[in-house]
């Protein structure tokens, strides 16, 4: 596995920050919010494991994931873009009372 190890200028960062913001903002408006969505992954997940699943575990199963697919290509700005959308979604819903 072979990981890029170049660091981005700082505006660049922000670039991608932003693009992150703008998906969860589009995903937000097709899918609802991030805590009904996350919600109903963890009862589906829930049930299919047998097991409990909380919409935090959601957030970390899917960042995991974002970030196997970035071993194949780590220079998919797409997919950098996404994990900075799930690890802002998982900050919400594990700062919620009610999860």
């Amino acid at each position: 596995m072979i990981i890029n190890q170049t660091h981005l200028p700082l505006e660049d960062r922000f670039d991608f920050l932003e693009d992150a913001k703008r998906k969860v903002a589009e995903r937000g408006e097709e899918y609802g919010t991030v805590s009904e969505n996350f919600g109903k992954t963890a009862a589906i997940w829930s049930a299919i494991l047998d097991q409990d699943v909380t919409p935090g575990q959601v957030a970390l199963c899917m960042a995991g994931l974002k970030i196997a697919r970035l071993t194949y290509d780590s220079q998919d700005e797409d997919g950098w873009a996404d994990l900075a959308g799930y690890a802002a979604c998982g900050g919400e819903v594990t700062r919620r009372d009610d999860v």
